[in-house]
């Protein structure tokens, strides 16, 4: 709590005996107030992202979580290419992505049943499960196997949802709630840094040691996670017994999000901008290869200043939320989108380097700042629902953004799409830019020094009548008039009401 709450009002004075002591009151009427403005700033305010790291519980968090991003980032990448080792197809490898991103239309029945159960031993028990459906895959031998991965795919999926739900509620549950966005500034920072070399070691060690070994590092990294999760500290509270019919419950994640000012005008703007964000997708290849002439292999130098990009964003995006809160977040990062797509329509590679830097800081900001939002509006019963159907909001216009992208390319000159990516993401980013006022900035203002009461200015009395005994304040002393014999402030004010009276 800051030291200037509660003071400047209550009657009572305040002394602090130096800047690390805990200020007392006391009634003594000589004590003066106390402007706690000078006694410096809580550490989590000088440096919010050291504070959310020195916490123990999350240190744990963090481990974990470590292990099952590194896993997951190993293994998309390399499903897509093992299928494409045993059919030739570059159709079905990218099957497989879509394979992972078809049960996202189950979401609102995941997040039902994350928000039914505590959330630590649910998180474990998804990571123990997600481990489990990996073993499939030691089975594949041949293009006769590929439904294998296809179905591994599809409850990777699945399970990919179920553990942004729980996570989501878990660290609703363990941070407090202005440490929110550095909590998940941290987890962003460290995702986009995988993603620079994830796919690559993937792509390597399948190369190296075959898919099947993939799925055992797989099985390591979530196994890996629960143990460390398992044991957090933290105390778990149980979510409380549903009380409507399940359909009411399966549509209570959307019901909020549709009811919530913030939650909704982030989720249309958002959802604005991923209809045509996904495009890039394809795009990228086509301005490597019509714009720059160079082979498509170069688009994994783009990919890695991309990450690079993400790397910054994720460092500055719980800045920006203590800035200009979540929404107002959320609406930069789409927003700098636009002029790295406008750049992109210009086929030169130092603007090119620039550009995929800038998409790579919009990314972290969205997801903080959409991450964020959810975490603070949502009741903790519903963060499961919610989160869930977040995803599956967001997640079904970039799947159609990606597929029409990979069309309209064929089509239409990538320039001219750029363009129109550049202009759709500028309307997207300035509608959540107005809306940024539903989103107050998280971060701490700086405490309103206490302001000394102002004295009623004295009134003439009647001859008969006695002064009133003024309030009692703690930096004025009331004492009885022993000139005139009535009580007043002293003896000199007494003196002033005589020769007024004279």
């Amino acid at each position: 709590m800051d030291g200037a709450t509660g003071v400047g009002g209550s009657g009572e004075g305040v002394s602090c005996e130096n800047r690390t002591t805990e200020c007392r009151t006391t009634t003594d009427p000589r004590s003066r107030p106390v402007d706690l403005a000078h006694l410096g700033t809580p550490s989590r305010r000088r440096d919010p992202m050291r504070t959310i790291l020195r916490r123990p519980d999350f240190r744990l968090l963090f481990g974990g979580l470590l292990a099952s991003m590194t896993a997951e980032s190993i293994l998309l990448l390399a499903l897509a290419i093992w299928v494409k080792d045993l059919t030739g197809s570059n159709g079905l490898a990218g099957a497989t992505i879509f394979a992972v991103i078809a049960p996202m239309t189950l979401a609102p029945l995941v997040g039902w049943v994350v928000d039914r159960y505590p959330r630590r031993p649910f998180f474990v028990a998804a990571n123990v499960m997600t481990a489990a459906l990996l073993t499939p895959l030691f089975t594949v031998r041949d293009a006769g196997d590929v439904w294998i991965v296809y179905l591994v795919a599809a409850l990777y999926g699945l399970s990919s949802i179920t553990l942004g739900a729980a996570l989501s509620g878990l660290i609703r549950e363990m941070v407090p709630v202005e440490l929110l966005a550095e909590a998940n500034g941290v987890l962003q920072t460290v995702r986009q840094g995988i993603r620079l070399v994830g796919p690559l070691v993937g792509a390597a060690l399948y190369a190296a040691l075959g898919g099947w070994a993939l799925a055992g590092i797989g099985m390591v990294g979530f196994l890996t996670a629960a143990a460390v999760v398992t044991a957090l500290p933290t105390p778990q509270q149980v979510p409380p017994a549903v009380r409507l019919r399940w359909p009411a419950e399966l549509g209570a994640g959307l019901r909020h999000l549709a009811g919530e000012p913030a939650l909704r005008r982030a989720l249309l703007g958002y959802g604005l901008g991923s209809l045509v964000m996904g495009f890039s997708e394809s795009l990228i290849f086509a301005y490597v290869d019509q714009g720059l002439n160079r082979d498509a292999a170069f688009v994994g130098v783009l990919v890695t200043v991309q990450g690079v990009g993400g790397l910054l964003g994720g460092l500055c995006s719980p800045m920006l939320v203590r800035r200009l809160g979540e929404v107002g977040t959320l609406a930069a990062g789409v927003a700098f989108f636009s002029p790295a797509a406008l750049a992109l329509a210009y086929p030169d590679l130092r603007l090119g380097f620039a550009a995929v830097l800038l998409a790579g800081v919009s990314l972290p900001l969205t997801m903080v700042g959409l991450h964020t939002l959810i975490q603070r509006r949502t009741p903790p019963s519903l963060v499961g629902r919610v989160a869930a159907a977040t995803q599956a909001v967001v997640s079904g216009p970039q799947a159609f953004s990606i597929g029409a992208g990979a069309l309209l390319v064929g089509f239409l000159d990538y320039r001219l799409l750029f363009a129109l990516v550049g202009v759709a993401t500028l309307a997207a980013g300035s509608y959540l830019w107005r809306g940024r006022h539903l989103s107050a900035p998280s971060g701490a203002r700086p405490p309103t020094p206490p302001t000394r009461p102002t004295l009623p200015a004295p009134r003439r009395p009647a001859e008969d009548t006695e002064l009133p005994a003024p309030p009692t304040i703690a930096t004025v002393t009331r004492s009885p008039n022993t000139t005139s014999g009535r009580p007043g402030w002293d003896g000199r004010s007494s003196g002033l009401n005589r020769q007024i009276r004279r």
